[in-house]
């Protein structure tokens, strides 16, 4: 029916109707502080994760 493009627009313009054009900023900013934390989320997981993995390891190595 639409196209990507379309249905973009269409998001953007429900978006602007329900929060208004002085609230955007505002909602933006929240919006890439958010995706922002959970990058870092992502970034930071895996060396926590070979880290329980390390310690697990090291756990049942002792115990043997």
């Amino acid at each position: 029916m639409f196209g990507k493009v379309e249905e973009l627009v269409v998001v953007l313009i429900i978006v602007l109707v329900l929060f208004g054009a002085k609230k955007l900023p505002q909602l933006s900013k929240g919006i890439a502080d958010s995706v922002r934390e959970v990058r870092k989320g992502f970034r930071d997981e895996p060396s926590s994760t070979t880290q329980t993995i390390d310690t697990d390891a090291k756990a049942s190595k002792d115990q043997t």
